[in-house]
C-alpha cells in the first residue's frame, strides 16, 4: 500500500537549542489544525467520496504524516539539548513532567488531541470545503512559526511544509470542481 523510505520529506534542520519554538510547534504535531488532525480527517473522508476524487483525498492524507513526522522531528532536534530548566522556561515544564522529551499529541497549550478536531459529514462538498480551510489553516499558522523564528534552517522548512497545504488547498478546490462538473452533469431538465 505505502512504500516507506527512510528519510523526510524534505530535510529539516535547525541552528540551535530552541524550547519555546518547540512549544510553538507542537500546534502542528496535535493542535486542532495539525497535522495529526489533518491526516485523520482526509484518511477518514475518503470513504465516503466519489471514486473521481478519492485518489487524491488519500494522496493528501498519506503525505500529512509525512509532515507530522517533519514536525516531530524539528521538536526533537529543538529540545533535545534542552535542560529540564530550559524546557519549563519555555512553558514545557508540565510536558516534561508528564512524558519527559518524548512528543504527545496536544497543542502548544497542553490541550490533548481529540478526535472532535476532524470532521466528516458524508457530503462530499461539505467535506472538501471543510478540508480547503484546514489548509488554508494549516497554511496561515506555519507562516506565524516562520515569523516567529531567526533560524533560517527552520523556516526554510517551514516554508516547505507552508507552501505544501497550499497546494493541497489547490488540489481540494479541483476536486470539488471535478464532483460539481459531475452533478451537473447528471441533472435532468
Amino acid at each position: 500500500m505505502w512504500i516507506y523510505e527512510k528519510k523526510l520529506q524534505y530535510p529539516v534542520r535547525v541552528n540551535k537549542c530552541d524550547p519555546h519554538m518547540a512549544k510553538y510547534l507542537i500546534e502542528q504535531h496535535g493542535g486542532a489544525d495539525g497535522e495529526l488532525a489533518a491526516a485523520l480527517r482526509y484518511l477518514n473522508q475518503r470513504y465516503t467520496l466519489p471514486d473521481k476524487v478519492i485518489g487524491i483525498v488519500n494522496d493528501i492524507g498519506t503525505e500529512e504524516f509525512a509532515h507530522l513526522e517533519m514536525i516531530a522531528t524539528m521538536v526533537y532536534k529543538l529540545t533535545k539539548d534542552a535542560t529540564p530548566e530550559q524546557l519549563e522556561q519555555a512553558g514545557l515544564g508540565a510536558h516534561y513532567a508528564a512524558h519527559g522529551k518524548a512528543l504527545y499529541p496536544n497543542s502548544s497549550a497542553g490541550v490533548p488531541f481529540t478526535a472532535t478536531y476532524f470532521q466528516a459529514k458524508g457530503d462530499p462538498i461539505a467535506d472538501l470545503y471543510e478540508d480547503i480551510a484546514a489548509e488554508e489553516k494549516a497554511r496561515a499558522t506555519y507562516q506565524w512559526l516562520i515569523n516567529m523564528t531567526d533560524d533560517v534552517d527552520l523556516k526554510d522548512s517551514l516554508t516547505f511544509l507552508r507552501e505544501r497545504e497550499i497546494v493541497h488547498s489547490q488540489r481540494f478546490r479541483e476536486a470539488v470542481e471535478m464532483i460539481k462538473e459531475d452533478q451537473s452533469s447528471k441533472k435532468i431538465f
